[in-house]
């Protein structure tokens, strides 16, 4: 039963009231994202607390003692411990902790460990003792798990806080990527204020002083009902989730009693620093329908030090928040009457243009071939394909003549079906369709965030059909494509391979295969390029095991965007053959005998009797098995990089809004020093964008210096400066945005040789300065350098 709060968790992680401005669902609450001035005059805390903390706290006194005393019976077998380099510890099962171990090795180590890992799986309380023989991890805050678990303890220490202040009913307090939070209904419906933050955080600093330990409790679901029975959301997770007769854990830290499956540092003084950052409305498990409650988010760090660091690096991803940027170059907005579907400005669609020109560049070279398919499905193809059961809460269902119909939220169906329309010859493959095509995905209101959330999207999205012999060299090739991508863009990247869901389709045979071939592949590019990959278990789609690669932009800040997924499902699913390369040569010969021979008299044909779209239906769901002389081919989901609207989100933020030339949607600005000067700087903008380089003329009466000063902050790759001696010579005055020695009027080039040297930048797609300042006969020469 350890899963069932992660899975409520991850349900209510999407379900926050709010999103982008402006869309209708934020009107509901706005968050808050600075105290107000004065801070609360109220009382600290609710004097005398509320009646069911103590009653609580009698009953789990109770059972502790009653779990230690049944513990204390278990056999101290001896046991051997384990470390990552391979040195071992002796210890007796049910006595020795990971914190003792972590003190014998030195007591430094001991503060720095935030959560031990057994058996390269298991999370482990430091105070927790062990039970048998095991290898042993000690995991400090640096650890992406042991970051995890820190803030889990600092979201129960936020939950005890609002109980103490408000007497609420907690819901859930999960870590999330960047903090933790808490989410509770407080008395009367009452809402959390900007002036409740800082007496919140001087509670949680008095809860760290008390070094309140964390202790776990298993309980069985009859005691959970009577523990939580003042609270209406914690029974409808024990009474929804956790199967009758079965057993799952509360965790105690002071006060705060709460369904949690832990684990959790060793005692509350390990969270040094704390801030809120936020609070919002949500409804209770996503549903609209059901009771708003209140969300605080937080942050924690083992220190000070690295609290002041996460808010400078916050300040600098404020700058570079991308719905600004976006705002301020106006590349999209959302309109509230289609909340999650950007509006694409023109600035906007240059962007999306070139990042879509240089995928389908790549198509041509690496063999693919671009289709085209229908954006709704009658909901029997999403049956076959398994969505209807696995996705069916994130497709948008629509009724079409007394059906239902689903708007696609994924191409890979419709290019399944694609290949099916006709035989299919081993000699096509690997056949791989791209399909730019537009998606529908029903997102939480609360979870709509700009572009890096949407409801409506495009993804370079494609699939391969391939034999089995053929996935090492495709995979290999996909890496190479990623590879270039995101090099080519000056970003990093982390792989990992995400395993067998819990919900999966298929056998367990056919999923060990397909790991196995990823795993193969992964070691091979990680040997060949030095990096390393991780084993993220668990988190495969349901058709298959996928590569999940996660980008690090400048502030490497990690971004989902590539994915690939090997799929030996839905070829199944949708009866999915060709014909072997000896069946093929089988039927040649078969041909060429028929050719001698003498020809049948033709029969009548007879009509086929019509069928009712029920049994079309029906006969569409039918899983077929194999002709004579045909094999399964094998599905590769795949795309770089992912949704066009995330992409263009996180590359925003990575360049700060200054787009690299081939893709930028503001490249030059022509300046003429007067107004004398127009027709020859408007000659010069004709002459650029019959090279489809995106230009303007600046002709407004404002000073030499301020043109410029505003061209630079539109962020145009190129000021163009122009006046008597540029007209006279065909000559243009270059400024470069990104080389301060190009700001003064001291680089002139002839109109024809600054021509082709833009035309050069953008068909390399370089992000190099091909003006430089002092030595123009060497740009060639720079160039090459700074590509290197």
């Amino acid at each position: 039963m350890e899963q069932v709060t992660e899975k409520v968790t991850e349900t209510l992680k999407k379900v926050a009231i709010g999103g982008d401005k402006p869309q209708k669902e934020k009107k509901q609450k706005k968050e808050k994202s600075a105290p107000a001035a004065g801070g609360d005059a109220g009382p600290l805390e609710m004097n005398p607390p509320p009646a069911f903390i103590q009653e609580r706290l009698d009953l789990f006194d109770k059972l502790y003692k009653e779990q230690q005393e049944e513990l204390a019976k278990r056999p101290r077998d001896d046991i051997l411990i384990t470390m990552p380099d391979g040195t071992t510890k002796t210890g007796k099962a049910y006595e020795t902790t990971p914190a003792e171990i972590a003190k014998g090795i030195s007591n430094s180590l001991f503060k720095r460990t935030v959560v031990a890992r057994i058996d390269g799986e298991t999370l482990w309380d430091l105070e927790r003792p062990l039970e048998k023989s095991c290898k042993l991890e000690l995991l400090d805050f640096n650890d992406d798990q042991g970051k995890f678990v820190f803030w889990h303890s600092s979201a129960h220490i936020l939950g005890e806080a609002c109980e103490r202040r408000f007497g609420c009913s907690l819901c859930i307090g999960p870590p999330v990527d960047n903090g933790f939070y808490y989410e509770m209904a407080l008395p009367g419906g009452a809402a959390v204020q900007s002036s409740d933050w800082a007496p919140l955080e001087n509670i949680v600093t008095k809860i760290v002083k008390e070094k309140q330990p964390f202790q776990r409790l298993e309980m069985s679901k009859e005691d959970l009902l009577k523990m939580f029975a003042y609270n209406p959301y914690k029974q409808h997770i024990i009474k929804d989730k956790i199967p009758d007769g079965t057993r799952t854990t509360v965790y105690r830290n002071g006060p705060l009693i709460d369904l949690c499956r832990g684990p959790h540092v060793p005692d509350t003084s390990r969270i040094e620093a704390f801030a809120i950052m936020k609070n919002s409305s949500s409804y209770f498990l996503g549903d609209a329908n059901n009771d708003s409650l209140q969300r605080i988010y937080g942050v924690s760090f083992p220190d000070k030090k690295q609290m002041a660091a996460h808010k400078k690096f916050l300040e600098e991803a404020a700058k570079r928040d991308h719905r600004l940027i976006g705002k301020q170059q106006e590349l999209f907005y959302f309109e509230e009457c289609s909340p999650g579907s950007a509006m694409w400005l023109p600035h906007g669609m240059r962007i999306n243009n070139a990042i879509m020109e240089y995928i389908k560049e790549e198509y041509w070279k690496r063999g693919y071939d671009e289709v085209m398919t229908p954006n709704m499905f009658n909901v029997a193809l999403w049956e076959q394909s398994g969505h209807l059961a696995h996705y069916k809460d994130d497709m948008f269902i629509l009724d079409v003549d007394k059906e239902q119909f689903g708007l696609k939220p994924m191409n890979c169906p419709a290019h399944a079906m694609m290949f099916r329309h006709r035989d299919r010859s081993h000699k096509e493959l690997p056949l791989r369709l791209a399909d730019f095509g537009v998606l529908h995905r029903n997102e939480a209101s609360g979870a709509l965030s700009g572009l890096t959330r949407v409801r409506r999207f495009q993804q370079d999205d494609a699939h391969i059909f391939c034999r089995e012999d053929q996935i090492k060299a495709e995979v290999a090739d996909l890496f190479d494509f990623m590879k270039s991508f995101y090099g080519m863009l000056g970003l990093t990247f982390k792989l990992k391979l995400s395993t067998r869901p819990e919900k999966y389709m298929g056998e367990i045979e056919t999923w060990d295969r397909a790991e196995a071939r990823l795993k193969e592949a992964l070691d091979e590019f990680v040997t060949a390029t030095g990096g390393t990959w991780e084993l993220n278990e668990g988190d495969g789609a349901f058709y298959g095991p996928k590569i999940d690669i996660a980008v690090l932009d400048c502030l490497n800040r990690p971004w989902q965007c590539a994915t690939i997924q090997l799929d030996f499902q839905q070829p199944i699913n949708f009866s999915l053959e060709y014909m072997t390369a000896d069946a093929q040569v089988k039927q040649d010969e078969d041909k060429a005998a028929s050719k001698t021979a003498k020809p049948e008299a033709p029969k009548e044909e007879e009509e086929a009797p019509k069928e009712g779209e029920e049994k079309k239906k029906k006969a569409l769901l039918v899983k077929k098995p194999l002709t004579a002389g045909c094999a399964r081919p094998v599905m590769i989901h795949r795309a770089m990089a992912g949704s066009i609207e995330r992409f263009t989100a996180i590359l925003a933020e990575h360049f700060a809004g200054k787009w690299p030339f081939w893709m930028s949607p503001r490249q030059v600005m022509v300046i003429p020093v007067g107004m004398g000067f127009l027709d020859y700087a408007k000659e010069v903008a004709l002459t650029l964008k019959k090279e489809k380089i995106h230009v303007d003329v600046d002709s407004s009466g404002n000073t030499l210096q301020k043109k410029i000063r505003s061209a630079q902050l539109a962020q145009y790759n190129f000021i163009f400066v122009v006046g008597d001696d540029e007209k006279t010579n065909r000559k243009v005055n270059i400024r470069y945005r990104d080389d301060t020695s190009t700001q003064a009027r001291d680089v002139p080039y002839s109109l024809e040789e600054a021509v082709e040297k833009l035309r050069a930048l953008k068909a390399d797609r370089g992000m190099y300065n091909p003006f430089p300042a002092h030595n123009p006969k060497k740009d060639e020469a720079t160039k090459e350098e700074v590509k290197a």
